[in-house]
C-alpha cells in the first residue's frame, strides 16, 4: 500500500488517492459505533477506473496481500457499520454523481446521487422512489441500494428491492456487467456462455435449484426486511424470471461494485394530510396500531417523548435544514403544541397519513380517522392536519430524530445495536411491554421511533460507549432482543441492514443450511473476500466489539 498512487496510475486510474491522516480518520466512521481507519481513500472518475480498482485489489489479494479489500462508499450514513473498512475505502460522491434521464416513470443516475437532488429531478415529472428512509436529505440513491433501503412510504410501496429494474456491477473478475430480470430463454442463454458471468449465474441458479423449497420457506415472513442475502427473489420457478439483482440489492457491497442504477418511479401524491395523535399511555399502543391499519394509511410513523422534548430542547438545530426562516415558521406553527404540553407530556406522537385525489377525500378521511380513535379517550389528544404544510412541523422531528440524538446529546452517544428489529403488528400489543422490560433490566435510556405500520421499531440506546461497564451490556441485551423478535416471527433489521451490528447474530435468525447458502452466495460472487469483508455473513462479533468507537 506504500506506493498504491503510483502503481494504479501506472494501471490507468484517473482518480485521487489520499492517505492523508485527517481523510483516512473522517472515512473510518459511519453512523454506526464502531471505527475502522483505512489505509487509503479512493475516488475513481468513471466506471473503468471502478474496474481498475477492483482487478488490482484481486491481484494483489493472489500475492498474498492477505488483509488488502474494497468498500464502496457514499454518503457513510450507515447505522450497521457496513461503510468503513482497514484497506481501501472508494468515495462514489464525488464523481459518481450524474443523473442521466428522468420521466414519469422511470429514472437512471449514479449511485453517489444525493437523494435529495435526485428527488428534486423526479418531482419536476410528477414522480418519486418511495422507498427513502429517514435520512433522505443525507443519503445516497446508491446507498439505498446497498442497504435495501425503506422508510415511511414503504407501507404503501415497499422497499428498494421493488424499484430496481437494471443495474451495472463490476464483479470480481475486474469486468463491469449489466444485472437486469431473464425470463427462462435469456437465463439460459446467459448460463450456456462459456465465460465469467455464465458461469456466476449458472453457479447461483443451481445453488436455488437444489435449496429450492428450503430457501423459500426461510424468506421472512414481515413486511420488510434487510437481512442477509434475498436470495428467494432471485428465481420463481412459476413466473420463470430470474433476477440476479435480488441479491445484489442489500449487500451492502459484499458482492460487487455497482456503478450504475435505473428505477421505476411512482407518481408523488397531489395531496395529503396527518393526524397527529399526542398518545399519553402506551399500554395499548399495539391494539391502536392495528386498529389503525384496518383503514390503510399511506404512512405511519412515530417518535417518542424524549425525541419530541429533544426537538423542543434543541429547537435551533434545524435551521440547518430548513433555514432560519423556515425555522421560525415552525416556531409559530409549534407554539400551540407547546402549550398542550401542559396537559402532560405524551409518551409517543403518531403520525397517521393519508394521501387523496382531492383535498376535501384527504379531510375525510383524516376526520374518520380521529373518529375512531376517539375509544382511546383521555389517553390520547389528536390534531388534524389535512395539510402538507401544518403536519411538516412533525415530519420534520422524525425524520431529524436520529441526526439530534447523534449529534446534540454529548453526555452519551448512540449505540444503534437492537436499532432496526421488525415484528408482525398483530403481535405488538405483547411484544412492546416485553421489549420495554428487557430494555429496562439493562437499565438503558433508549428512544423509540420508527414505522408503526409495519412493526419497524428503531430502538436507539443512548450509552456511555466508552465505559467498559456498558460495552459489556451489549451482547446479551442484543442476544435477548433477537430472541424476543424472533418469538414472534420477526425480522433482526427491517431497513438498516446487517453490517457489523447484525451479520454476527444471523445464525439466530436462520436455520444453519441457510447461513451455508448465504456463505456459498458470498463465495460465488466473491471467492477471495475483497469486497466489504467482515459484514453481514462474513461478520463476527469478536471484531465488530473490538472496533467499537472509542472517540465520538
Amino acid at each position: 500500500m506504500d506506493n498504491l498512487k503510483q502503481k494504479l496510475h501506472e494501471l490507468g486510474f484517473k482518480g485521487t488517492v489520499d492517505k492523508t491522516t485527517a481523510t483516512r480518520d473522517f472515512y473510518s466512521h459511519d453512523a454506526s459505533m464502531f471505527e475502522l481507519v483505512p489505509e487509503a481513500v479512493v475516488f475513481p472518475r468513471d466506471s473503468a477506473d471502478v474496474r481498475t480498482l477492483v482487478r488490482f485489489v484481486s491481484e494483489a489479494k493472489k500475492l498474498n496481500n492477505t488483509h488488502i479489500s474494497l468498500t464502496a462508499r457514499s454518503a457513510g450514513t450507515d447505522m450497521s457499520g457496513g461503510a468503513i473498512n482497514q484497506s481501501i475505502i472508494m468515495d462514489m460522491t464525488k464523481h459518481f454523481n450524474q443523473i442521466f434521464q428522468v420521466t414519469a416513470d422511470a429514472a437512471h443516475a449514479q449511485p453517489g446521487v444525493h437523494y435529495r437532488d435526485f428527488e428534486v429531478e423526479t418531482l419536476k415529472h410528477g414522480a418519486i422512489m418511495p422507498s427513502y428512509p429517514a435520512s433522505r436529505d443525507l443519503c445516497t440513491i446508491g446507498g439505498m441500494v446497498a442497504n435495501n433501503s425503506g422508510g415511511e412510504k414503504s407501507l404503501q410501496y415497499g422497499k428498494t428491492e421493488k424499484f430496481v429494474t437494471e443495474l451495472k456491477v463490476v464483479f470480481a473478475d475486474g469486468n463491469e456487467y449489466t444485472v437486469k430480470p431473464l425470463n427462462r430463454d435469456e437465463l439460459n442463454a446467459k448460463m450456456a456462455q462459456n465465460d465469467y458471468e455464465g458461469n456466476l449465474y449458472k453457479q447461483i441458479y443451481e445453488l436455488i435449484e437444489a435449496n429450492y423449497d428450503l430457501i423459500k420457506a426461510a424468506q421472512p415472513k414481515v413486511s420488510k426486511d434487510s437481512t442477509a442475502y434475498h436470495i428467494w427473489n432471485v428465481w420463481d420457478r412459476e413466473t420463470g424470471i430470474f433476477d440476479l439483482n435480488q441479491l445484489i440489492i442489500g449487500s451492502q457491497g459484499t458482492l460487487g461494485m455497482v456503478t450504475d442504477i435505473h428505477f421505476r418511479l411512482v407518481p408523488a401524491p397531489t395531496q395529503s394530510g396527518t393526524l397527529v395523535v399526542f398518545l399519553r399511555n402506551t399500554d395499548h399502543l399495539g391494539v391502536l396500531i392495528n386498529k389503525v391499519l384496518e383503514y390503510k394509511p399511506a404512512t405511519f410513523e412515530g417518535f417518542d417523548n424524549y425525541t419530541l422534548m429533544l426537538s423542543f430542547k434543541l429547537f435551533f438545530y434545524f435551521h440547518q435544514s430548513l433555514g432560519w426562516l423556515g425555522m421560525m415558521k415552525l416556531g409559530l406553527q409549534l407554539i400551540p403544541d407547546a402549550l398542550k404540553l401542559f396537559r402532560g407530556i405524551p409518551k409517543m406522537v403518531l403520525l397517521i397519513e393519508f394521501n387523496g385525489e382531492t383535498a376535501e377525500e384527504v379531510v375525510q378521511k383524516v376526520h374518520a380517522m380521529h373518529g375512531v380513535l376517539e375509544s382511546f379517550g383521555h389517553e390520547a389528544l389528536f390534531e388534524e392536519d389535512a395539510s402538507v404544510a401544518k403536519a411538516k412541523k412533525f415530519w420534520i422531528m422524525r425524520r431529524e430524530s436520529f441526526n439530534l440524538l447523534r449529534k446534540k446529546v454529548h453526555d452519551k452517544h448512540t449505540a444503534p445495536f437492537i436499532d432496526d428489529l421488525v415484528v408482525p403488528p398483530e403481535f405488538l400489543s405483547e411484544f412492546l411491554p416485553e421489549l420495554r422490560r428487557i430494555i429496562d433490566s439493562y437499565k438503558l435510556l433508549a428512544t423509540v421511533a420508527g414505522h408503526m405500520g409495519d412493526g419497524n421499531f428503531h430502538v436507539i440506546p443512548l450509552m456511555k460507549i466508552e465505559e467498559k461497564l456498558e460495552r459489556i451490556k451489549l451482547a446479551p441485551a442484543m442476544r435477548e432482543v433477537n430472541a424476543l423478535v424472533l418469538k414472534y416471527g420477526g425480522s433482526l433489521s427491517g431497513e438498516h441492514n446487517d453490517g457489523m451490528s447484525r451479520g454476527p447474530w444471523l445464525h439466530q435468525m436462520y436455520s444453519r443450511e441457510m447461513m451455508h447458502i448465504f456463505k456459498q452466495v458470498k463465495s460465488i460472487f466473491d471467492p477471495q473476500n475483497i469486497f466489504n469483508p467482515d459484514k453481514k455473513t462474513d461478520a463476527h462479533w469478536e471484531f465488530s466489539m473490538n472496533h467499537l468507537r472509542e472517540h465520538f
